[in-house]
């Protein structure tokens, strides 16, 4: 065609990277077809190298193979419920576990200080609140990440020795991973509530509820867990803001346990009135269950799986199978979302909590497509745009689990196994579905949401892995 010809032609356009080139375009009457493209790497050049050659090495794929291999062989058993202090072991005297990756009492937000106050009352460390900040501040108390003790906490996260903890096995494996009880919503400790009503309930859950369920779960031998999550995920839940449908699937396993397991008939009613009412009951279960299927992949040579992602309300979290127990850091991120009735989010807490590592095995936000409703209560869209949240999870997830399928995606396995290649290529940061604490202590939940994991903390742990391999 000459080229007269062709400039007669109607413009017809494809606009890839920048959307504001295809506004000016689509404005003047101008048919524009969008490719959403970035440069990889956001344009780090070193960084796209160290992607390129690990991407070229075999050996990283075949890493990865046996690292996912191993989330996917987890056999995962709630098993029982004991105080902390029996079952970890180095869980010490006046040493408080909190979420996230290691940080000290100087540089805490609102509600982590909040839940240390009402923790060191509620251990008798302190008469009140107040004695209890200075405790903490004076150096009094040792503060440790959860998952330096085998453990995950959601929110801040709060471990002490004479809370329970429910006790998830991988039988697979032989490793143990522990989660405290779910408080409910509301005012509670994992989002910084310390007065009176929220200790009086942490001592019913430690002193009633935990050897109700401890009982029934030795009685039946323990509960396994895959199955319950893959009928969860059918019901609508995705496992972190949704667990509707597991809280309710669990309750009605248990209950002919609890009945066996509890005479009193008060007790009982109380136990399963407790579960019954709290729709998010599951989720502390599903966190210990998310430990104890990636810890087995910690020290995979070579891999650059993801095994933890964790927030404190200041510093976000990652590691990777590759480098074992180390940390990679950045600033955690605002979550967006809805908020309670009176409040914005201008008192917001930064993100925090353990409980991304359910994202961490392809649930949470990974999940979304099995979970239109929390769509709407996360403030992420519509129903469409649910499934759009997994299918861009997709391309940063190196597998998917043929075991937890998702309906609205004709059945298609979670996205699972974050790598850090992939994010860092892409900038395709994880989403994570979240709750959201007030930034002041003592108030509690205020909204939910979802937030993006900090893409430092990848391209942080891409630089060390290739390091490892020699790849520079």
């Amino acid at each position: 065609m000459a080229i007269d010809s062709l400039l007669r032609l109607p413009l017809k356009v494809v606009n890839v990277g920048l959307a504001g080139f295809a506004a000016d375009l689509k404005a003047r009457g101008v048919a524009v077809a969008e490719v959403d493209w970035a440069p990889p790497a956001r344009g780090d050049a070193r960084l796209a190298a160290l992607v390129s050659k690990l991407g070229a090495l075999d050996s990283v794929d075949a890493a990865n193979r046996e690292a996912l291999g191993r989330f996917f062989k987890a056999e995962p058993v709630l098993v029982d419920v004991r105080p902390a202090g029996e079952v970890l072991t180095r869980l010490k005297d006046r040493m408080i576990l909190h979420a996230g990756p290691p940080i000290g009492w100087e540089r805490m937000c609102g509600p982590l200080r909040g839940a240390i106050q009402g923790a060191i009352v509620l251990e008798g460390w302190a008469p009140d609140l107040a004695a209890a900040e200075t405790l903490a501040a004076s150096g009094g108390i040792a503060f440790e990440p959860c998952h330096h003790h085998d453990a995950v906490g959601p929110m801040t996260g709060m471990i002490t020795r004479s809370m329970p903890v429910m006790i998830v096995e991988n039988r697979t494996f032989g490793t143990r991973a522990y989660c405290t009880i779910n408080e409910g919503l509301g005012k509670v400790m994992r989002f910084g509530g310390n007065d009176a009503e929220v200790l009086n309930r942490l001592r019913w859950l430690a002193t009633t509820l935990a050897p109700a369920l401890a009982g029934a779960l030795r009685l039946q031998g323990g509960l396994p867990l895959k199955p319950l999550i893959a009928r969860g995920l059918s019901m609508g839940d995705e496992m972190h803001q949704r667990n509707v449908a597991c809280s309710s699937l669990f309750i009605r396993q248990m209950a002919p346990w609890l009945a066996r397991a509890v005479s009193d008939s008060a007790t009982l009613a109380s136990a399963c009135e407790f579960i019954g009412a709290n729709d998010q009951f599951f989720l502390n279960v599903a966190m210990a269950m998310g430990k104890a299927i990636t810890d087995p992949a910690r020290g995979v040579a070579g891999s650059t799986l993801v095994t933890a992602m964790c927030r404190n309300g200041t510093d976000f979290g990652i590691r990777v199978a590759a480098t074992g127990d180390r940390w990679f850091t950045a600033p955690v991120e605002q979550p967006r979302g809805l908020y309670f009735p009176g409040y914005t989010e201008k008192d917001a807490n930064p993100d925090i909590g353990d409980s991304a590592i359910v994202e961490t095995i392809g649930l949470g936000g990974f999940a979304m497509a099995a979970s239109p409703a929390v769509a709407g209560f996360v403030g992420a869209g519509s129903a469409a745009e649910a499934l759009n949240y997994t299918r861009a999870m997709y391309d940063i997830a190196f597998g998917r689990n043929p075991d937890w399928t998702m309906p609205a995606l004709d059945f298609a396995g979670v996205p699972t196994g974050i790598d850090v290649r992939k994010v860092v290529e892409t900038g395709i940061a994880p989403t994570i579905n979240t709750g959201i604490a007030h930034r002041l202590p003592g108030i509690g939940q205020v909204g939910a949401g979802t937030v993006k994991a900090p893409l430092a903390c990848f391209e942080q742990a891409l630089t060390a892995v290739a390091g490892k391999l020699g790849v520079g």
